[in-house]
C-alpha cells in the first residue's frame, strides 16, 4: 500500500480545505459584498417609491414594497455570506453559493420590472456561483 504524501492532499478547494483563499473565492466574496449593498439600495428605492417600476400582467407580480423588502433581505444575506467567504469561514462558500442562487432567482423574477438592472446582476450571481462551487485542483511543483 503506497503512502500518499500529505502535501499532495491539501489545497484542493474541496470540503474541509483549510488552506488559504483562492483567487476565485476572493473574487466571489468581493462581488457579493458589492452586489449586496447595491441590492439593498435597489430595495430601498422600491420601498420609498412604490411606483418607481412597473410591469403589467406578470405571473410573479408583487407589490413593489414587497420587492423592496425581498431585495433588502437578499442584499443583507449577500453581504454576510460575502464576509464569510472573504474571511474563509467554513460556512462561507456554501452559504455564498446558496444566497447567490436565491439572488439569481429573485433577479429573474424581477426582470420585467427593471431588466437593465436584473440581467447584469443575474450574470454576477452566475459568476459567484461558478467561483464558489468549482473544484480547485492545485499542483505543487515537487513530488
Amino acid at each position: 500500500m503506497a503512502a500518499i504524501p500529505s502535501g499532495t492532499r491539501r489545497g484542493h478547494g474541496g470540503p474541509g480545505d483549510s488552506g488559504g483563499l483562492s483567487g476565485a473565492s476572493v473574487f466571489a466574496g468581493a462581488v457579493m459584498m458589492l452586489s449586496g449593498p447595491l441590492s439593498i439600495l435597489m430595495g430601498a428605492s422600491g420601498i420609498a417609491r412604490d411606483n418607481l417600476f412597473a410591469a403589467s400582467q406578470y405571473a410573479y407580480r408583487f407589490n413593489l414594497t414587497a420587492w423592496g423588502w425581498i431585495h433588502i433581505v437578499v442584499g443583507l444575506a449577500l453581504v454576510i455570506a460575502g464576509m464569510g467567504v472573504v474571511t474563509n469561514k467554513s460556512w462561507g462558500r456554501g452559504a455564498g453559493a446558496a444566497v447567490a442562487g436565491i439572488s439569481l432567482i429573485t433577479q429573474f423574477m424581477f426582470v420585467p420590472y427593471y431588466p437593465l438592472w436584473a440581467i447584469p446582476v443575474m450574470t454576477l450571481d452566475l459568476f459567484i456561483i461558478f467561483a464558489l462551487t468549482r473544484f480547485q485542483v492545485r499542483t505543487d511543483g515537487g513530488g
